[in-house]
Formats: structure tokens, sequence, C-alpha cells
């Protein structure tokens, strides 16, 4: 870059305005960091809200309780098998 001989820059007078734009350029940082902490906090509530939708109905689609269900499952309960013989 050329100087013209006319433009002294002071050095102080250099620095003092450099500095001052540093303190800005580092307040605007701030303020991109906060609001990408605020989107990322969005995609994370979006995100867990899709994965509760997406996933599939827990209970049993056939009436009964999902004790029963699990019941069956586990091969707890009564012996169904057996019900009505005497």
């Amino acid at each position: 870059m050329f100087r013209s001989t006319d433009r002294q820059t002071d050095p102080a007078a250099a620095t003092a305005s450099l500095a001052a734009e540093a303190a800005l350029l580092e307040g605007r940082l701030s303020l991109l960091r906060e609001a990408i902490d605020s989107v990322d906090a969005r995609i994370d509530a979006v995100s867990e809200t899709l994965r509760r939708l997406q996933r599939p109905a827990t209970g049993p689609t056939d009436g009964k309780t999902p004790e029963a269900t699990e019941e069956r499952k586990s091969g707890a309960g009564p012996d169904r098998s057996q019900r009505g013989r005497a």
C-alpha cells in the first residue's frame, strides 16, 4: 500500500483505532456465538420432538392394557391357555 507523504499517521492514533475496532469485532463475535448457541438449542429441541414423533406407539392396538401385554411377553401372569378347562 502506498502512503501519501502528506498523510502521516500517528502510531498512537492508529493503535487506538485498531483497538477500538478489535473491541467492536469482539462484541460482534460474542453476539454471534450467543446466536449460534440459541440456534443449537432450538435444533436440539426440534430434533428431540421429531424423535418422539417418530417412535412407534408403545401401547397395544388390540384394546388390551399394557400390563397384560407385558405379562404375555414376559411369561408372567396366569396361563391363559388353560382358561375354561375343568
